[in-house]
Order: structure tokens, then sequence, then C-alpha cells
């Protein structure tokens, strides 16, 4: 069993896509999106590829994220042994896995069946997949239909055990964005710096992307692919203010799945130090 030092945060910032001087996204909209001035919070933890923490992340009040509170990944069922011992030396208490059960059955957790373990979808079997739309159509479908399933899914990470909460889906790109923006959102983080971070996990992917888009032999398929790899922090900006536009906010929009402001306090004393 590896020791947790070596299963941190990686200091990779001068090894391209994963480090923190490649990881500055900025838009053309006047907002900025730089998160220079962060060490690097990826974690390697074999064999997941889009694993970081969210400690550090500024809040509006001066205050910050904690370290080992709220961590986004891709699946675990990658995981090696070394992965799975990597994830409870981390101090884990919960993993959220958002995937439909298809994908659960299809892809096993390696902490299915563990205390650890918390299935909580944001779809139903027969959500549409919005295939046509583009990527912050999608996201803004998703949550215009399903208020009640991703205020759950905020829901388990407030209310989990002492310790670090895992969210993950498939990719950790698009269920896990939109869960773990709202919980930052919550919890006092800027739009800017969450849509920011939300970027970031362009350049984790982008090497299982290439080879996704290489086995795809339908050019169409393959087209439409392509149109929802990458993630643009506008993406991630257009859905949370179509929250603020069409609902008052994230507050709003996950009390109308049953959330309510004692839970978001609960959210915010665990998450912000």
């Amino acid at each position: 069993m590896a020791g947790s030092a070596a299963h941190g945060p990686r200091d990779d910032s001068h090894d391209g896509p994963g480090g923190t001087s490649q990881d500055s996204p900025r838009n053309d909209v006047g907002v900025a999106l730089d998160l220079d001035g962060l060490p690097s919070r990826h974690l390697d933890w074999p064999d997941c590829r889009n694993a970081r923490d969210l400690g550090g992340l500024p809040t509006t009040d001066g205050r910050a994220i904690r370290h080992r509170a709220l961590i986004r990944t891709d699946s675990p069922h990658r995981l090696t042994d070394q992965g799975v011992a990597a994830v409870h030396e981390y101090g884990v208490s919960r993993v959220v896995d958002l995937r439909r059960d298809a994908e659960c059955e299809r892809s096993p957790s390696p902490f299915h069946g563990t205390p650890l373990h918390c299935h909580v979808p944001v779809q139903n079997p027969a959500d549409p997949d919005h295939e046509w739309l583009t990527l912050a159509e999608i996201y803004v479908a998703m949550l215009d239909l399903r208020p009640q399933l991703f205020a759950t899914a905020v829901a388990a990470i407030a209310d989990a055990p002492p310790g670090g909460v895992v969210v993950h889906c498939a990719g950790g790109k698009d269920r896990t964005g939109m869960v773990v923006a709202m919980a930052l959102h919550l919890a006092g983080v800027e739009t800017a710096t969450i849509a920011a971070d939300y970027a970031l996990t362009e350049g984790r992917l982008a090497e299982e992307n290439a080879a996704t888009l290489a086995a795809v032999s339908d050019p169409r398929v393959r087209e439409i692919m392509r149109g929802l790899q990458p993630t643009p922090p506008e993406v991630m900006l257009t859905t949370l203010g179509h929250l603020d536009s069409r609902y008052g906010g994230v507050a709003n929009y996950l009390d109308r799945g049953g959330f309510g402001a004692d839970r978001a306090q609960v959210l915010r004393d665990r998450l912000v130090g």
C-alpha cells in the first residue's frame, strides 16, 4: 500500500496540460478566469484520469475551500488496488456516484457495497440524451428536468460523514461539473472561478477523448461527439447564468428540489475553511 504522500496533489506545474502553468483558462467576454497562484490540485490516483481536489479555490469572503473536503473525479472503476488505497488514505468518507444504473452495472465502482458508496443518479433511465443540442443546452435541459435529483446529489455532499467527499460520473465532466459547480457556488466561490476550474477537465481527458473519436466510424456521430468533448468556461458561465435568470440563483433552484437553507449552511461549514 503506497503512502499518501505519493498520491496527494501532483506538483506538475511544468508537465503540460495537467499543470497550473498550463491550466489558466480565460475567455473573451470580459471575465477573468485565471487560476494562477494556486498549486496543482490534480491527484495521482491510479488509474483515474481526471481527479482533482477543489481545495484552495477562494471564496468571496476571503476564505477558501478546504483541502481534502471536496474532490471531483472520473469513474473510479479503473482504479488499481493502489488507487483504491490512495482514496482511503486521502480521508474520503463518501463517494457520490452520479451515474445511471446501467453505467454502474457496466463499469462497477470498487466502492460499491461499502459504506463509502452513495449512488445518486441525476438522470432517470428514460431521460433523453439531447445529442442534437450544444453542451450548454444539454446542461440546462438536464437541470430543468430534474431539480430534485440534482438537489439530492448536492445534499449527499452536505450530509456525508466527516471526511472528504468524492463526486464522480463517467468522465468527471458533465454531471460532475454541474453538481460540483452548484456546491462551490453555495460555498461562496465566484462564478468565474468555478468556470475556470471546470475548464481544467478538457486537458485531463484529451488523450482519452482522442482515442474515443478514433474508434468511431460514423462521421456524423464522430462530429457530434467532437463538439461535446471540450469544456470551455463559457459553458459553465452559461449554465450558472441560466440558474440565475430562471430560478433566481443556485440556492433557489436547489430549494425546488427540497435542499433547504439549513442544509446550504451545513454545506458551507463543511467546505469552507
